[in-house]
């Protein structure tokens, strides 16, 4: 965060007009959600011990890339909610009673730790800012 210069008001992203570029990034972040959630699924399925964990990984690397580019929370989010909305998508099925998930402990792992891997991604402390040192914060 900075301060607005003569204000004393603290100024964060939320506050900043939003740009094409930073709008665009995070609509592309959803769709791309989506394939990574679709992939994920299909080889946690195929591949059981190490699929499930390539797909974490591929989940993880897909949540914090979007972090990292973006430095901000809502990078995350909208990665996190083409996710959620695919992997939702996948497991409700068929009314023939043809689903994408089977019966088991790899699908159930899958959701939940790519959930929890999004929210650890999310809550991140941001890097230290420079010219800072260790320490309370000065008043």
């Amino acid at each position: 965060m900075s301060t607005a210069p003569g204000t004393g008001l603290t100024r964060d992203w939320t506050a900043q007009k939003p740009r094409p570029g930073r709008i665009a990034a995070y609509l592309l972040l959803v769709p791309l959600g989506a394939v990574v959630g679709t992939a994920g699924s299909l080889v946690q399925a195929a591949w059981f011990p190490a699929g499930l964990l390539l797909a974490l990984l591929g989940s993880a690397g897909l949540f914090y890339g979007a972090r990292t580019a973006l430095g901000n929370q809502l990078g995350v989010a909208a990665a996190g909610a083409g996710w959620l909305v695919a992997i939702v998508v996948l497991s409700l099925g068929r009314p023939e009673g043809d689903a994408l998930f089977g019966a088991g402990i790899g699908p159930l792992l899958f959701i939940l730790g790519g959930m929890v891997v999004a929210v650890m991604c999310a809550t991140l402390g941001g890097p230290a800012q420079p010219g800072r040192g260790p320490g309370r914060l000065e008043k």
